[in-house]
């Protein structure tokens, strides 16, 4: 029996718990919080923050795992390379989990291997901010270099939007660090990626839809891509050469990419499975491939089958509401029966309060659909969305 531990117990890693435990391993998680949702699926638990780098390599050389890993979080990016490199398991080096989880050093990795990527200044503090802002074009984006999720994120369109926005956007870095970097404008995508020896396949390219400015909050993938064959060849060689440039010699990359007048250019990349349930759902419903199998497969040094099985249409749609206190959630029942919906789920209930969608942990809940085609997909969403009557008070 295989042992793995998952680093994480949350909502987002119960995917990756459940399919260890089908595939007949045995495992750990770790998790700060003793209430975490994914333990009573493990065989063991461990009371360590994931981001606890010394504490996530102990806890892995008592545990000894034949593989570690998360899903579609960055942080504990680091804490398992540290203790992959300890053990001498299969994963990405400290080196790569640095260049994959801050923005800065990411940045300078593209530019360093020729990737391309938007003009940026690398911001530590306020006095850096101050010497570098006359040398700013815009409008342009401010994003701290280490959090993810749309976490502090603005566009800004002059140097007055710029100065005012600059504490939020530092108050969403856990250094204090923040990015500046060229407004890229066209069609974004996020690519799909298992390399394996070094060597990057990519498993699907999807569609996004975002909120736009300020705060860009994706609200809908769909795939496949609808994007010229051309388009899409340019965008899986520049996936291809991000997830070289940071150094990923084994496992997945969710890499992001925005189609721009002059070409794909890179916006950033995870070097872990991509979240919004585009890994652990809409990759096997367009194309068969268990993804989540294949990232435990690798992370236990075993051989993974990442073949396309079929060519369908998948599709993920998240509810957009007005601020205020959900008072009733009705026709969700009615909507399931659709044909093409494989899940609607609500991260929010009666009670909760709703905010302005300023991040992805604002979002109310989502569903998910299977066609022929990724515009039929999408269609099913939209149907499903109008039949569920979210009604709140202000």
């Amino acid at each position: 029996m295989k042992k793995v531990l998952i680093i994480g117990a949350s909502i987002l890693q119960l995917p990756a718990i459940k399919k260890a435990k089908e595939m007949g391993a045995y495992v750990g998680v770790v998790d700060y919080n003793p209430e975490a949702v994914g333990i009573k699926f493990a065989d063991e638990f461990f009371n360590v923050s994931t981001i606890d780098i010394e504490g996530v390599a102990e806890v892995a050389a008592s545990f000894k795992p034949d593989g570690i890993m998360t899903l579609a979080t960055d942080m504990p990016m680091r804490s398992i390379a540290a203790a992959c490199e300890k053990l001498g398991l299969h994963g990405i080096s400290f080196d790569t989990a640095v260049k994959s989880t801050d923005k800065g050093e990411m940045i300078r990795a593209f530019e360093e291997n020729n990737v391309e990527h938007p003009w940026f200044f690398i911001i530590g503090d306020e006095a850096e901010f101050e010497k570098n802002i006359s040398s700013i074009s815009y409008p342009c984006i401010m994003k701290p270099t280490d959090n993810s999720g749309s976490r502090g994120v603005v566009l800004a369109h002059n140097e007055e939007e710029l100065k005012a926005e600059y504490g939020y956007s530092k108050s969403s870095s856990r250094g204090g660090g923040v990015i500046i970097e060229e407004y890229l404008e066209g069609n974004e995508v996020s690519v799909e990626v298992m390399v394996v020896s070094g060597e990057p396949t990519v498993l699907q390219i999807t569609d996004k839809l975002t909120t736009g400015a300020p705060h860009f909050v994706e609200m809908g993938h769909s795939q496949p891509s609808r994007l010229p064959a051309d388009t899409q060849a340019a965008i899986r060689d520049l996936a291809s050469r991000a997830a070289k440039a940071v150094g990923i010699q084994d496992g997945p990359a969710h890499v992001e990419i925005m189609v721009t007048k002059t070409g794909p250019k890179m916006i950033e990349l995870g070097a872990r499975m991509g979240g919004d349930c585009i890994t652990t759902h809409l990759v096997p419903l367009s194309t068969g491939i268990d993804m989540v199998k294949a990232t435990l497969q690798i992370a236990c040094g075993e051989p993974a089958d990442i073949t396309k099985k079929f060519d369908k249409g998948s599709a993920i749609r998240y509810f957009n509401v007005p601020a205020g206190t959900i008072k009733s959630i009705e026709g969700a029942e009615t909507a399931e029966k659709i044909e093409g919906i494989k899940e609607i789920s609500f991260v929010k209930n009666v009670g909760d309060k709703v905010g302005s969608i300023d991040s992805s942990t604002d979002r109310v809940g989502f569903v998910i659909a299977q066609a022929e085609t990724s515009e039929e997909a999408v269609s099913i969403c939209e149907k499903a969305i109008k039949a569920i009557t979210i009604t709140i008070e202000e």
